[in-house]
This record gives C-alpha cells, structure tokens and sequence, in this order.
C-alpha cells in the first residue's frame, strides 16, 4: 500500500524541488496527480477483476514492480511531458492496491480481526507519505530529488522479490471472471460517491500542503517536506485506531463524523496564512480525519461485499477515489497559481463538507432499512 501511492507523495514533499528544476508551474503539478489518480480510476474496475481472476499474491508482485518502474522514469524526466507519462504508469499498481490487499485479507484474516488489520494495511498509504516527506525528502538534500526517488524504486524492487518469497501461493488463476457489474449499486455506490468527494479534498492537500509551507509561509524545503511527513504519522494512527472502532452498527456513522473533522482540518490550514503555526495541528487534522475515513470506507466495503466479488466492489469504489484525486489538484492548481491559497482551502473544506453529506445521508437511509427490517420481523 505504501509502495502504490508513493509516488504522489513524492510529487508533493519534492515539489518545490521539482518546480524549480524542471520549470513547473504549480498547476502541471496538480496535472501528475490528475493524470496519475485519473489513470488508476478508469483502470481500477478492470483491476479488480484482475486480481478475482489471478489471486493477491501474484497481482502484489505485479503491483510493486510497475511502481519501481513508474519511480524510475520519474526520476529520469527531463520535463513536464515525460513526467505526465510516468505518472500515468504509475495509476496502474494503484488500481491493483485496494483489491489485492482485501482480498488477501479476507482470505488469510479471522472477520473479528479484519477492521483492525485492515486500519493496518490502510496506514501503509501514510507510511509512505512519512517516507517521502521525511526520509526520501532529507535524501533529496544529499543525492538531489532523482536520487532519492530511484532510491525509492529500487526498495520497491527489493519489496517484490521479499513479497514472492513471503507471500503464501495463489489458486491456479482462473481463466473467466466471474460476470460482474462495472456500475456501483446500493451500499457500493454510496461509499463511491463518499470517497470521490473525500478524495477531492484529500489529494489537493497532499499535492500543495508543502508548496503552500514553502511559498505561502516561509518553511525551508526541508520543513515543508516535514507536514508531509506529520500527515502521513497522523494518518497512520488515525486509520488503526478509527478502523479498528468501525464494528458493525458503529462504522455506518463514521464516514459522516470524520469528514466533519476534516472540514475543520482544512479551515486550519486556510487560518494558518494569519499565523503560520496553525499548519501543523492542520496537517495532523487532515491525518486524523479524512485520511482515516478513507480507511472506514474500506473496512465497510469489507463488511458488505457480495461473495467473490471482495476485489471488484473495492475496486469500484477505489475508482471513485481515484477520480476524486484525478479532479480535486487541478481545482486547486487555479487558485494556487493565482496565490490564492485561502480560497483553495475553502473549496477542500467545501469538499469535505459535501462528502459528510453524502456518508450521513447513506447512514440515515441504512439505520431506517434496519428498523424497517426489525419491525417487519416483529
């Protein structure tokens, strides 16, 4: 999980770094995410059925190999055209993430253990969000930005062959998916629809978080590279601790009360161009909050998915995600260009506020299926 995503990580911790060098203007910058996390959408339905048909272990394999490949060709840019293609490459593990890593859960996971490992594997994502923001940023000093990004490209490789030795084999792949249907419907959907909104919001911080610190409020490369890496800690704690507390009857409500802290979350970041200090407890928010409802989502998909169909209803709603981050950056990317960072702040919060709509609405409708339920039962 870390591995997929790390290249947008790295995006942002490097991306005063990376404007500088290769003549970026802050609206390319939100270019890679759309066209990597837009990639990673159309692909993700097809991707699910991938990993149905061939099992986790051998589509994990698959997963971090494209990502070193995609890691190395973004090392190796030249300029903004060569970097767009690199990132879209880099939209293919990202589909193959959330499908490969349930389902290997369900398979080799007791259900009563299932919401706190599934926080576990979530966290990974913000593992790699640490990573880039203080590790590989702090390498970038030393062997310069394409440096540190091989770096990460060559552990990637080294991950892929631990992950064949490690892993348990797969089931002779099949050679037919089972037909499915590539539209979400019911509870799917919903959470889709959710997780496009919250992806929106949350790709637009982790793209401009740390050009926001280095040209809004004075941080040194180093120290805007650093609320990369406190938004990945936060996540991580975040994501064990909420997705360990999303049991059955309890999770239906979280995605509706964790988006409401992100709403805080980003108007902290928007109050932080008054007094900068208001960054930090903003990107810790973010951490806590949107990034962790992220992780609930995936525990509830887990808890409803259809039988055999684990790797295909993650992947529909990792697609609406994935579109979430394909459309939120560019948004953002305007106002950023423009210096207007406060009213990009404001469209995040706006973002989040939609995406709590949308779990509570979800919620109130479920709470009522099951009093309905009950009274007929009665």
């Amino acid at each position: 999980m870390a591995f997929s995503m790390l290249q947008l990580f790295l995006l942002g911790a490097l991306g005063p770094r990376l404007v500088d060098e290769l003549d970026l203007s802050p609206t390319v910058l939100g270019l890679t995410t759309t066209i990597g996390f837009g990639t990673a959408a159309v692909l993700s339905p097809a991707g699910g059925r991938i990993v149905d048909r061939v099992g986790p272990r051998r589509a994990l394999a698959a997963l971090l190999l494209l990502s070193a490949l995609a890691l190395a060709l973004i090392g190796a840019a030249p300029g903004a055209g060569f970097l767009l293609a690199a990132v879209a490459l880099g939209g293919l593990p990202q589909a193959l993430a959330n499908p490969a890593t349930n389902k290997a859960i369900l398979a080799a996971v007791e259900p009563a253990r299932r919401g706190a490992v599934t926080g576990m594997k979530q966290s990974g994502v913000q593992l790699g969000a640490f990573a880039a923001g203080l590790p590989l940023a702090a390498l970038a000093g030393w062997l310069g930005w394409r440096g540190a990004v091989w770096t990460a490209a060559f552990a990637a490789v080294a991950t892929a062959a631990w992950a064949l030795r490690a892993l348990p084999p797969d089931a002779p792949a099949r050679t037919a998916a089972p037909p499915a249907s590539l539209v979400p419907r019911g509870t799917i959907a919903w959470l889709a629809a959710f997780s496009l909104l919250l992806g929106c919001g949350i790709a637009s911080v982790n793209t401009y978080l740390a050009l926001y610190g280095a040209h809004s409020l004075d941080l040194g490369p180093g120290a805007a590279g650093a609320l990369v890496a406190v938004l990945g800690v936060s996540g991580v704690v975040g994501r064990v601790a909420w997705s360990r507390a999303a049991t059955p009857g309890r999770a239906e409500w979280l995605p509706g009360l964790l988006a409401a802290g992100a709403v805080g979350a980003a108007l902290l970041l928007a109050g932080a161009a008054a007094l900068a200090a208001l960054v930090w407890p903003g990107a810790v928010a973010v951490g806590v909050f949107a990034v962790s409802a992220n992780a609930v989502s995936m525990v509830l998909v887990m808890q409803r998915a259809a039988p055999g169909r684990a790797g295909q209803d993650s992947a529909l709603v990792s697609a609406g995600f994935f579109a979430g981050f394909a459309l939120g950056p560019p948004l953002f990317g305007l106002l950023a260009s423009a210096g207007h960072y406060g009213w990009g702040w404001t469209l995040v919060a706006t973002e989040f506020a939609a995406a709590g709509g949308v779990a509570l609405a979800w919620a109130v409708r479920e709470r009522g299926g099951v009093r309905a339920t009950g009274d007929r039962d009665a």
